[in-house]
Parts: C-alpha cells; sequence; structure tokens
C-alpha cells in the first residue's frame, strides 16, 4: 500500500558529507546535509524541508551543516508585506517594456544558449563552464518538483530566464541567467521583484530565497529585499 506523502515523510533519512572546501567563504571548511536521494520526494515534503531551510539543486536535498559555523543563513520574503525600495522602484519601472512568459519546466535551446553565456561571463573558472544539455537541465529541474521557467523578452530577444519552484506555501527562487549587456536594468534584481509579485498574485505567503550570507559580497542582494524572514534557532525570525 502507498502511503500518503506526510506518512512517508518521517522516514526519511540524512546524511552528511565529509569535511569540504566552502565554496562561499575562503579559507573555510564546510559539511553539507543531504536528503536520502532515492527516497520518494513530492511538493508536500519538498515544501516542509525548505521551511526548515534545505534547497535543492537537481534532484539533491540539501543544506550547510558545518561545524562552528552557521553563516548560510535561508531566507525568505514574506510577499504580502513586501516594501519596494526606491531604487527598486526605479527597476520596477525600468523594466516595464519586458515582456514575461511563464513555461513549466522544459529544454529550450535558446534559453541554454543564454544560460552558457551568463555562465561564460559571471562564472568563468567556478566549475560550472561548459555546460552540456543534460547538466544544464539537471541542475535547474527534477522529476518529482513543479518548475517553472519564467522568459523574459523586449520584442523578440530574450534577456533573461528565471527559474522557481512551485511549493504549497510559496515559490521557490532555483536559478536566474540574464544577458549581462543589459546589466543597467538590473535584470537579476528584477526577477526577484517579478517572483514576489508573481507569489503575491498567486495567493502564496513566501519568496524563499536560498541562503544570505552577510560576509559573502555576491549574496548580499538577497539581504536588500524587506521585511525578510531569517531561520536562526530553527525558526523564522523577521529582520529589522
Amino acid at each position: 500500500m502507498n502511503l500518503p506523502a506526510y506518512k512517508q515523510a518521517h522516514k526519511l533519512c540524512f546524511y552528511a558529507t565529509p569535511e569540504h572546501a566552502c565554496t562561499y567563504l575562503p579559507g573555510r571548511q564546510a559539511i553539507t546535509l543531504f536528503a536520502d536521494p532515492v527516497f520518494p520526494m513530492d511538493r508536500y515534503i519538498y515544501t516542509q524541508l525548505v521551511a526548515k531551510g534545505f534547497r535543492r539543486s537537481g534532484e539533491y536535498i540539501y543544506r550547510p551543516w558545518c561545524n562552528n559555523c552557521d553563516a548560510c543563513v535561508p531566507i525568505r520574503i514574506p510577499v504580502l508585506d513586501h516594501v519596494m525600495r526606491k531604487k527598486h522602484v526605479r527597476v520596477w519601472k525600468r523594466n516595464q517594456d519586458i515582456k514575461v512568459i511563464s513555461r513549466p519546466a522544459a529544454f529550450e535551446e535558446s534559453h541554454f544558449e543564454l544560460y552558457c553565456r551568463y555562465i561564460s561571463a559571471r562564472h568563468k573558472g567556478g566549475g560550472m563552464d561548459n555546460p552540456g544539455r543534460k547538466d544544464y537541465m539537471g541542475f535547474l529541474c527534477s522529476s518529482w518538483m513543479d518548475t517553472l521557467f519564467y522568459e523574459m523578452k523586449l520584442a523578440d530577444r530574450l534577456l533573461a530566464v528565471s527559474v522557481v519552484d512551485q511549493l504549497d506555501d510559496g515559490l521557490s527562487a532555483v536559478y536566474t541567467f540574464y544577458d549581462t549587456s543589459y546589466d543597467k536594468r538590473s535584470l537579476g534584481t528584477f526577477s526577484i521583484l517579478y517572483e514576489i509579485h508573481e507569489a503575491a498574485r498567486l495567493g502564496l505567503d513566501w519568496l524563499y530565497l536560498g541562503y544570505w550570507i552577510e560576509d559573502c559580497e555576491k549574496m548580499n542582494y538577497k539581504n536588500q529585499f524587506k521585511p525578510a524572514e531569517y531561520f536562526h534557532n530553527n525558526k523564522w525570525v523577521r529582520g529589522t
């Protein structure tokens, strides 16, 4: 007999990796906690795990579990309470000529080509170089998650693709890639603002943004959306 997801969840096991070099803070060692990859995962269970600070990379569900370090802080935006800062209002207005199309997760050659250009421009030498088509889809999607690709176009030109998971109580930002020749548009910021807007429109409570790391400059943008909630000591706490 197949048990409902909520009755299966308590059987989920977790495994910790050996220490390895931290990818965010140079000179530090990290440990990653993984959910059992053969466990029959679904949206309901993953929603509960995201609410406990876990994230997804392809089929794998993980969270940092480091000794004597809690620098990686899960962050989420309560979308109904979100208030745009002045600079975000300017970004929002600047991009109102962009058309956003929501598409089910599927391979599109134009998306893949944009992804490759973005990785080459922003993450060259970071271990993501020269991705294959299977690697690309394997990173963004999973067999058990409802994932959407928000395709952002200016006329017929593809400017950005923002990938989100549809949870029971919110959207979870997976990854955004964009045309870096349009930097003045702040497409990464616009993508988050759009996800906040879309989560609110759908009647959801949260936009989950993954991990914020105070001492990691490339993560600082996540702390600019207010109000925000941070996962500390196994509970969500609203920041000031």
